[in-house]
């Protein structure tokens, strides 16, 4: 499904562009909680592009299940920031969020902080933990630096390596409620990430210096530097897709 800018007017789907699938993909009684992820996972992955508008009953439709459910999970979208309503509307009427610059600063520094704890907690687990888990690390980066340097690049692999290295940091030592945080943020980062990212990967060697020195912040023990370190990794990582959806345009705001 798409939602394209066409002569600065936005086509919305329709129920057979939504690609959601036939019922026998959602079983009836489906949970909301099975709605709203699958709905999440077509919102972070372009499927349901910034923009486009949210049916409730043609979802319901889709997947084969009452509009009870997919109320409830749009709810919780709306919450959590990846639906939107429109202002003024006499009826609800949701929306895919965009992606504009003001949210990617506020969502990637936000993914910063949580997982700069992470580090931080991560820098004072036993010696011989913070060792393997900087070997683990180091490992991860290298796949992180080899998927950068295929010829053409495999972004969806680029993507996964990087992933993998800063969730192996949280999953290290972080609590429970740090992780459920992490687990309600990181995918609306990854919209972003995921959209932009083949304009992103032009040359990824100062990702990779910052990775080491996460890495070696940890390994050594140094809580602060480890915490400040993710930050600044984040930081950097919001600065470079405000600049690319600067060139781009931020989509689905029109």
């Amino acid at each position: 499904m798409t939602s394209m800018r066409k002569n600065g007017t936005r086509s919305h789907a329709s129920a057979s562009d939504l690609s959601l699938g036939s019922a026998a993909d959602a079983p009836h009684g489906s949970r909301p909680e099975q709605v709203y992820a699958r709905l999440r996972d077509l919102i972070v992955q372009g499927s349901l592009a910034p923009g486009s508008r949210i049916v409730e009953t043609e979802i319901a439709t889709r997947l084969g299940v009452s509009r009870t459910p997919v109320r409830e999970a749009l709810q919780r979208l709306q919450q959590e920031g990846y639906v939107m309503g429109s202002p003024g509307a006499q009826q609800s009427r949701l929306t895919v969020a965009p992606l504009t610059r003001d949210d990617v600063h506020e969502l990637l520094n936000i993914v910063g902080a949580l997982e700069g704890l992470g580090a931080r907690h991560s820098a004072q687990i036993p010696l011989a933990d913070r060792k393997n888990l900087a070997r683990d690390l180091r490992n991860l980066n290298a796949e992180f630096h080899r998927a950068g340097k295929t010829s053409p690049i495999d972004h969806g692999s680029l993507y996964d390596a990087d992933e993998k290295f800063h969730r192996r940091i949280v999953d290290a030592s972080a609590g429970p409620r740090l992780l459920s945080l992490h687990d309600a943020v990181k995918p609306q980062a990854e919209r972003y990430i995921r959209m932009y990212i083949s304009m992103l990967t032009g040359d990824i060697r100062a990702s990779v210096y910052e990775h080491d020195l996460i890495i070696a912040a940890i390994e050594e023990g140094r809580a602060d530097d480890a915490e400040l370190a993710v930050q600044v990794n984040w930081r950097h990582a919001a600065d470079r897709l405000s600049k690319v959806i600067a060139m781009a345009g931020e989509r689905g705001s029109w």
